[in-house]
């Protein structure tokens, strides 16, 4: 398990594959809040949402940059938003 406490809000989020996942916002108990910003518009064309990703997905953190054990695509398919 990995020090939650070093990753900062402004920090990018990649995947195992380098691919872009999101910024973080902020730690949010066992999970990373991305900014809305990062997140993709809903096909009904409504604004993003707020996603989060479970903590236990970091398998690093490289300066500014938090990479994930998880692909890109395997991250965004775990989001979980909020109700």
């Amino acid at each position: 398990m990995h020090d939650h406490s070093n990753i900062k809000e402004h920090m990018t989020v990649i995947g195992a594959d380098g691919v872009h996942v999101g910024t973080v916002d902020h730690i949010d108990g066992e999970r990373i809040k991305l900014t809305k910003t990062d997140s993709p518009s809903t096909e009904d064309g409504t604004g993003g949402k707020h996603h989060y990703l479970p903590a236990g997905l970091v398998a690093a953190i490289e300066g500014d940059t938090v990479r994930l054990s998880a692909t890109a695509q395997n991250a965004v398919d775990m989001f979980e938003e909020d109700a």
